[in-house]
């Protein structure tokens, strides 16, 4: 049952640099996690929460983002807004002034977060308070592995985005957390959005600090997971498969997959279309569509990319894997070994 009023702003428009070479195949939001793609899994939770309509922004690949949702997902309608440059996380609103005319109440999700998010909390919290502007903050993320965090005062209000930023003004920090990628906003802020390159923080929330108005708070103890880097990738698909069966050690294997029977297999998440061969183990990892683990094989902590193919006997460990192609650029800190780019999943 849709909510009258509720509508949501997807954030799929970004390039994806950290993961290349992996997203010069396919945009950051169509990567698979658990047999659905990464945006599949936010689109079908805001269906579920009552959302009327959606809207994505798209720029890098996004032709691909179009044709594999289509002008509906789960029968709440989708709008695209084409971004020929980048107009950052607010800028992107300009655009899509006529979608948000209508609406209420508006949602803004980042799209390379992945969450079992509490919408329908977030959302009565936002009204329950009147608040122009409800941030989602996880309480359970490492503030220092997200630039600090958003600082909170004693009432669990936001009171600053950065550390040192000019907090005396504000009151005290009483404690920090990570922006869980989730924002609600009043329509009103909205129709201030110019179309033009703006960010959230610096051209709409530090404003309003400055001008003395108040943003809410409202923290998850959900596990929220930031896939904007290979090893981030890694560990939010593992997190997200651990979570959603409950299982620490065994594998998550899509149906479609082949793997051995006499292949090791621990902590895995294997998608539809890969390989495993006999006597190969992998652990810790995620093989993409397409990818193969020849026979005798050991991988481990790694991405195998799409049809990435391991030559048997390989050795591989906290590496990226993707295959050579034309359009795939391997970058300087990367091995190219028979056909294959190797990039380290920890940089150093």
């Amino acid at each position: 049952m849709t909510t009258a009023g509720f509508r949501a702003v997807v954030l799929a428009a970004g390039l994806g640099t950290r993961l290349r070479p992996l997203t010069d195949l396919a945009p950051k939001p169509l990567l698979p996690v658990a047999g659905r793609s990464l945006i599949a899994h936010t689109l079908g939770q805001l269906a579920a929460a009552g959302c009327e309509a959606a809207a994505l922004n798209l720029h890098h690949l996004g032709g691909r983002i179009r044709g594999a949702l289509g002008g509906a997902f789960e029968g709440m309608p989708l709008t695209y807004s084409e971004e020929e440059t980048l107009l950052g996380t607010l800028g992107a609103l300009g655009p899509l002034a006529d979608f948000l005319a209508g609406a209420e109440t508006v949602v803004v999700i980042n799209g390379d977060s992945l969450c079992r998010w509490p919408l329908k909390q977030l959302l009565r919290q936002h009204r329950r308070t009147g608040a122009r502007a409800t941030l989602l903050l996880s309480a359970k993320a490492d503030p220092e592995a997200f630039g600090g965090g958003v600082g909170l005062d004693s009432e669990g209000r936001v009171i600053s985005f950065r550390k040192g930023d000019e907090e005396a003004r504000r009151g005290e920090v009483e404690r920090r957390r990570v922006f869980a990628g989730c924002h609600v906003l009043a329509p009103d802020l909205c129709r201030e959005v110019a179309p033009e390159p703006a960010d959230f923080v610096d051209d709409l929330y530090r404003p309003l600090l400055e001008r003395g108005e108040v943003i809410h708070a409202a923290q998850t103890k959900r596990h929220w997971f930031d896939l904007g880097t290979p090893r981030r990738y890694l560990e939010g698909v593992r997190g997200w498969v651990a979570g959603r069966l409950r299982l620490l050690r065994r594998s998550w294997i899509a149906p479609g997959a082949e793997v051995a029977s006499d292949a090791k297999l621990r902590r895995v998440v294997i998608e539809s279309g890969a390989r495993v061969e006999a006597g190969a183990e992998v652990e810790g990892c995620l093989l993409l569509p397409g990818a193969r683990v020849a026979a005798g094989c050991r991988v481990v902590d790694s991405i195998l990319g799409f049809d990435a193919v391991l030559p048997a006997e390989t050795r591989v460990e906290r590496r990226l894997v993707t295959p050579v192609r034309a359009n795939v650029a391997s970058g300087s800190g990367d091995s190219v070994v028979g056909g294959l780019i190797y990039t380290r999943i920890d940089p150093e």
